[in-house]
């Protein structure tokens, strides 16, 4: 019979499992040690973890490694390539490579611009992992050396974000670029959506022909590769112009609604920043008041009309009394 194990054995696998699934589990952008949180010693501001502080550009008197996230270098347990005289390094002493011909620092990571330390993997594996590689906001298309805060992950389209844009894109970040939810390739109801590219696909246009999907694993867009989602599973909107022809759901055909050209009536068309056509700024009322006063006028006009008809009626009437009075004296 197999031995039974005891307490101080068990604990040991579990630690060592423990430790097993930490390193083997997918972190997050935010949890990379290259995208930590860090306040310069100097100006005190918070940032990315930086070699060089943004503001001030000095020098942190603790680097943290990129790859790793470890401030400290033992010599007994780490895999240092280079061999230190103390038990434990740290500051510049565990991250700052001096070369011996041009003097220059370096173990400096050209895409996150943290250090990285003297560790055989941090320094064989960091460079071609990095998870800033080509990290360009999608909104204000800065990289990691044009701002001095953290980067982030969108939750839908999974682009890259700024810290001053993040919340911007994300509020507008389920919107379609259509204005319905049919398919781009035909007229059917769209039942995955690609996030990433903002269209709908029906089922039989979201899979090319000639490959196999897996079951129940999300299918790419044809178009970027994402993984598309269920539209009625996600919060999505359309895109709605407040300009040109507008269609109500309850119109049938293509023709125009009452109700639209009274929308059109009351739309304000000023320009930007307050302009508008000819500095006066167009009121549908002042339409409806000159039409009152054009009919006022008419009315005027036409009572004038007919007291001047009348006026002449009665000289005729009177010229003709004068002639049947002189007739009759003429008989006479």
């Amino acid at each position: 019979m197999p031995k039974k194990k005891t307490g101080q054995r068990k604990k040991a696998e579990k630690q060592r499992e423990r430790q097993r699934e930490i390193r083997t589990q997918e972190k997050s952008l935010v949890e990379r040690p290259c995208n930590y949180i860090m306040e310069c010693d100097s100006c005190k501001k918070t940032q990315k973890n930086r070699a060089f502080c943004y503001f001030c550009n000095t020098l942190q008197r603790l680097p943290v490694c990129g790859q790793c996230g470890k401030q400290k270098c033992l010599a007994k347990l780490g895999d240092c390539v280079i061999k230190h005289p103390n038990q434990h390094t740290v500051g510049l002493n565990m991250v700052g490579a001096i070369c011996d011909f041009c003097e220059a620092w370096g173990a400096i990571c050209d895409f996150c611009e943290a250090w990285v330390c003297h560790g055989s993997k941090c320094l064989n594996t960091h460079a071609c992992t990095c998870p800033l590689r080509d990290a360009e906001c999608a909104e204000c298309k800065r990289g990691v050396w044009e701002f001095g805060g953290r980067v982030f992950n969108c939750s839908y389209c999974n682009n890259f974000l700024c810290e001053d844009d993040q919340f911007e894109h994300q509020a507008s970040c389920q919107q379609l670029d259509a204005e319905s939810f049919k398919c781009v390739s035909c007229n059917k109801l769209g039942q995955v959506s690609c996030l990433r590219c903002k269209i709908c696909y029906c089922d039989d246009h979201v899979r090319r022909k000639g490959f196999k999907y897996p079951k129940g694993q999300p299918i790419p867009c044809p178009k970027c590769g994402f993984n598309t989602q269920e539209t009625k599973e996600m919060s999505i909107n359309t895109r709605k112009y407040d300009y040109g022809r507008q269609r109500n759901d309850e119109q049938d055909g293509y023709g125009y609604a009452y109700d639209d050209y009274a929308g059109y009536q009351d739309h304000d068309f000023g320009g930007a920043s307050g302009f508008s056509f000819g500095g006066v700024k167009y009121n549908g009322n002042d339409d409806e008041d000159d039409d009152d006063d054009d009919d006022d006028d008419d009315e005027d006009e036409d009572d004038d009309d007919d007291d001047e008809e009348e006026d002449e009626e009665e000289d005729l009437k009177d010229e003709l009394e004068k002639l049947k009075v002189d007739a009759a004296k003429d008989i006479k």
